[in-house]
């Protein structure tokens, strides 16, 4: 089959996919509802995606919007609180980014045991990979900056990522509450406060360690 033919077959059964996605739900994406829909035959569908995990893994790479890796300029500080108002609206503007997450993290294949995930099929691989960088280029590209290497030392930037856009993406699963801009503004000064004082312990624990203990004066013992 020719590439052409072959690329106008899958976005026709991935634009089913994506369309019964939208409108129904994981559950709506079957083989039959989306062969019925791509007027697409069920065997040259399972030629294209090997099992349904395979073609809504695809789907939901595909609806995932494009990875923002423009970067306000400024202090540290507005630089997070920007990145985590822009994340926090896109969620909140795209439920299709809740959908994918939640999807995942139910395990579609292997129950969701992380240490099963070399078995993942590819397009959940490729997914997980994708969601990911979604949410942690710009991250990174803030916190591995030299002002930030400043302020926050080394620094474990997956635990970063998960201190600072966790209480969004569990308010946003959950129904607890939107986030607005002032949400974002806590969130965002308790992560750099805590850092701040882990690095000041870290710096007082080795200054500690480096200055030798004085050696009293034996002058200013005779006077007393």
């Amino acid at each position: 089959m020719h590439k052409p033919i072959i690329k106008m077959i899958n976005n026709r059964l991935l634009e089913a996919a994506g369309q019964l996605l939208s409108t129904g739900g994981v559950e709506a994406v079957t083989v039959e509802a989306v062969t019925r829909m791509s007027k697409v035959a069920r065997a040259t569908l399972y030629r294209h995606f090997g099992s349904t995990t395979d073609l809504l893994a695809a789907t939901f790479e595909r609806l995932l919007p494009p990875v923002d890796t423009d970067i306000d300029t400024g202090p540290l500080r507005e630089r997070l609180i920007s990145l985590l108002t822009t994340q926090a609206d896109l969620i909140d503007q795209a439920p299709v980014q809740m959908t994918t997450l939640a999807w995942l993290a139910m395990g579609p294949v292997n129950s969701g045991d992380a240490s099963r995930r070399d078995l993942d099929p590819g397009a959940v691989v490729s997914l997980r990979a994708r969601v990911i960088e979604q949410y942690r280029k710009s991250l990174d590209q803030i916190l591995t900056a030299p002002d930030a290497r400043d302020v926050l030392g080394e620094l474990d930037t997956t635990f970063a990522l998960i201190q600072l856009l966790g209480p969004i993406v569990f308010a946003r699963l959950t129904g607890l509450r939107h986030i607005h801009t002032d949400d974002c503004i806590r969130i965002v000064d308790n992560f750099l406060a805590a850092h701040a004082t882990s690095v000041g312990s870290s710096t007082s624990r080795d200054n500690s360690r480096t200055w030798p203990a004085t050696t009293p004066d034996p002058q200013f013992n005779e006077g007393q």
